[in-house]
This record gives structure tokens, sequence and C-alpha cells, in this order.
């Protein structure tokens, strides 16, 4: 199968583009985001890396000039094409898959080291074969699948700034769903690619990496980002796209819930999830 027939796109205005993987039917299929600038492109995101990612944007035309991109069509012509990063909202597999297949790779500090390492149990790496409804290749079993090691190129933290040339990026560190998640934010224009710190759904904090104090933290960052004005519209890692009154409820209901009673629950499911993780990644060394 090809990297044509894998992915799908759709263009939402303002040089960003949503991309997913077609043939993974699954509540872990992430949004993967282009993010497009006059000096440099980003994707947020890379899936799970199944087919190349990169051949898939040069060959629907998303890495070239538009008829109306006068600006980027003339720094084109000077120099070939514009750099692209990609970023990791955090190294969940579903997230980082696909990061082995870019030249240009950013993650947060707190997760670089387990992305050096290939390290499935942090990356969460839990895929079957009923979720991927038309394999990639003959003979491909999800037992195999696993994130691959990758160095990063660049190690963000708190307050660094990804400049595109016309737009600017700012990662906000917010864990809690893991150790090194992050949200990407573009205070010009008032969005938020929040990954897996916030979407339109039940919010995980059981896994291995993950800690409610932490959780609770990041999104009374997003309730204040909301109370500021500075959020209108939020490209999550998961489902639909939503607005800032959503992002409020979301955030509000999280830090409602996170009592003793929850934390408890939450400690008892995240040792059953590190326990089938173990277990999954010993076979997958074996």
């Amino acid at each position: 199968m090809s990297a044509l027939e894998w992915f799908a796109h759709k263009a939402l205005g303002g040089g960003i583009y949503w991309i997913q993987e077609r043939f993974y039917e699954s509540g872990n299929r992430a949004n993967i985001w282009l993010v497009r600038g006059s000096q440099r492109d980003v994707v947020i995101d890379t899936g799970l890396g199944l087919r190349s990612l990169p051949d898939y944007l040069r060959a629907a035309g998303l890495l070239e000039a538009g008829a109306d991109d006068e600006a980027e069509a003339e720094a084109m012509a000077g120099g070939g094409r514009r750099p692209l990063l990609a970023v990791a909202t955090h190294v969940h597999f579903d997230h980082a898959g696909g990061l082995h297949q870019f030249a240009e790779v950013a993650v947060h500090g707190a997760e670089a080291g387990a992305l050096r390492r290939g390290d499935n149990y942090e990356a969460v790496t839990w895929l079957s074969d009923r979720e991927v409804v038309r394999p990639p290749g003959p003979g491909w079993s999800a037992r195999s699948f696993r994130v691959p090691p990758v160095q990063p190129t660049h190690v963000l933290h708190e307050g660094d700034v990804i400049s595109l040339g016309d737009r600017q990026l700012t990662v906000m560190h917010m864990p809690g769903h893991s150790r090194g998640s992050i949200c990407l934010h573009d205070r010009d224009r008032k969005i938020l690619f929040s990954g897996d710190v916030v979407y339109d759904g039940s919010m995980i904090d059981w896994l291995p990496y993950s800690r409610v104090s932490d959780y609770v933290a990041s999104c009374e960052r997003l309730i204040e980002l909301v109370d500021r004005g500075l959020v209108e519209k939020v490209l999550p890692g998961h489902f639909n796209t939503f607005g800032a009154e959503r992002l409020y409820r979301l955030a509000s209901n999280y830090i409602e819930k996170a009592g003793v009673c929850h934390k408890v629950s939450t400690c008892a499911m995240r040792s059953i999830a590190s326990l089938a993780l173990r277990v999954t990644n010993s076979r997958l060394t074996s």
C-alpha cells in the first residue's frame, strides 16, 4: 500500500492541514497537523509510522507553494523547499511512531531520553491486528510494531518558541497525561495544538508516567488561557476540534473529579496498565 492510500487530509485554512491514517481504526488514532509557514513547515505528531508521512506530504502537494502564496513561492524559487520539522506533543506510540522518518525532530526534554532509547514502555506501545484494517504490507503483524529510537535534533522546554517565519508556536509544558506532554500555542491566531493534554473525550491519567496532580495544574493553565482570551480554537491530538467554551468545561470537569477517590482508582488502573505493558514489551524484545 502506498503512502497516498494510507493517509487522508483536509485543509482547514490559514496554512493548517488535518491528516489521519485511514486504515488505523481505533480510538487511539491520532490527529496529525501540518502547519505551513513562510520559512518553515511543522508537522505536529506523526501517527504510527506504518507508511511514510513525508512521502505523502510531497505526493499530495502539501509542501508546495500554492498559486496564491506569492511570498512563499518567491522564497522557494530561490532555495528549494522550506525546512520541515516534526514535533511530538509526547512520545506515545500513536503520536511518535513516524518520527524516525524525519530529518528534524523535536520533543520535550522530559521524554527525549525515552525517544532516544526507543522505550516502548514509556511510549505505551499497544497495537492490535484488528485495529489495522488494511495491513501496510505482506506479512505485517502488530506484534512486531514498535516505536524506533530517534535522536531528537531539538529538545524543547517550557517557553521555547518555534518560528515558522510568519507565525510563532510557543511550547507549553503540560504534564499529566505523560511527563513530557506539550501544547503548542499560536498566540497571534489564538490557536492551541493540544496533543493529548486535552481533547473532546475522557482524559487519560492512568498510564505509567501519568500524574493526577500534574494534570490538575495543567488544566488550571488551560482555564487561565481561556480566561485571558488567548485561545479561540483547539486542535487536539484526537477527535474533533473545538472552541474556548468547550476547553474551559473539559479542564474544569477534570479538576472537579480529581479528588481522593479518583486518585485511588487511577493508581489501581496504572498498576494494571504498567504490568500489561511490561508483558507486551518483553515479547517485543524477546
